[in-house]
């Protein structure tokens, strides 16, 4: 018992996965409680039965699939955009402190704007079409990677930099064969947080004149005050999302094995 209390003690797979389980059933029978005992009006918290009857439904008519790809598109174009973008300039900024002046300050300023509110300019800049969603999941995630991924650089060792400076290595080739491989394993978990900040994006990203998606589902259930059909968004864009992190960390543990311990 006293190893549970332990600090940073690692615990069985198995352990972990049990509790995990037990948490979202813990989590779904309470809500089921709530709702059947009628301590929330159906209205406004629909049984998790009903909700999941739903998807179901959705998913047979091919309604909720035809969302899921249109949202998942927009994703991943918006992220890796954001990505192809941010992990040079990040690796820059955290290698270089005169490159760090010139691109830090700015994405630190900008991180703090809210994203919703430039969505009056998008449309303007880029109309209303599929550009414009784009455009707001990049601008939701790309000054946040651009720091984080700096901030990965600057963990990697300079003793370990040294030591390559010791065999010849300078400038873009200590970069390229010592900097970058040492930071992958952390940069890895960069882009799995990030694509997780995407997620949440698609919602702001679907008010833009949208007639599919997830995010433009809820907003249309909304007016019709169909507050199944909201709780079932919100819970197919959270497994998508929890899907796709996971994809990830698998993804993690079978490139750096080594990386695990640290």
């Amino acid at each position: 018992m006293k190893k549970l209390f332990s600090i940073r003690h690692p615990i069985p797979s198995k352990a972990y996965a049990c509790l995990a389980v037990f948490v979202f059933v813990f989590l779904v029978l309470t809500w089921y409680f709530v709702s059947s005992m009628g301590i929330v009006k159906e209205l406004f918290m629909p049984s998790p039965v009903k909700v999941v009857r739903y998807i179901a439904a959705e998913l047979v008519s091919g309604g909720m699939l035809s969302d899921m790809w249109i949202s998942i598109y927009r994703i991943m174009m918006g992220f890796l955009l954001a990505a192809v973008l941010a992990i040079p300039l990040g690796i820059l900024a955290g290698s270089f402190p005169w490159m760090e002046a010139l691109i830090a300050p700015v994405c630190e300023f900008v991180r703090y704007m809210p994203v919703p509110a430039f969505v009056p300019l998008v449309m303007i800049w880029s109309g209303i079409g599929e550009a414009a969603k784009i455009i707001i999941i990049f601008l939701g995630t790309f000054f946040q990677m651009v720091l984080m991924i700096a901030d990965d650089a600057r963990s990697v060792s300079d003793d370990l930099l040294a030591s390559s400076y010791t065999l010849g290595a300078r400038g873009s080739v200590a970069i390229r064969t010592v900097l970058i491989p040492a930071m992958l394993p952390r940069m890895m978990d960069t882009v799995r947080m990030m694509i997780g900040w995407a997620w949440t994006y698609l919602v702001v990203a679907e008010l833009i004149a949208a007639d599919s998606g997830l995010g433009y589902s809820i907003l249309k259930a909304q007016r019709y005050v169909k507050t199944e059909a909201i709780f079932a968004g919100i819970l197919v864009i959270g497994l998508l999302g929890l899907i796709t992190d996971r994809i990830l960390v698998l993804i993690n543990k079978k490139l750096f094995p080594w990386a695990e311990g640290e």
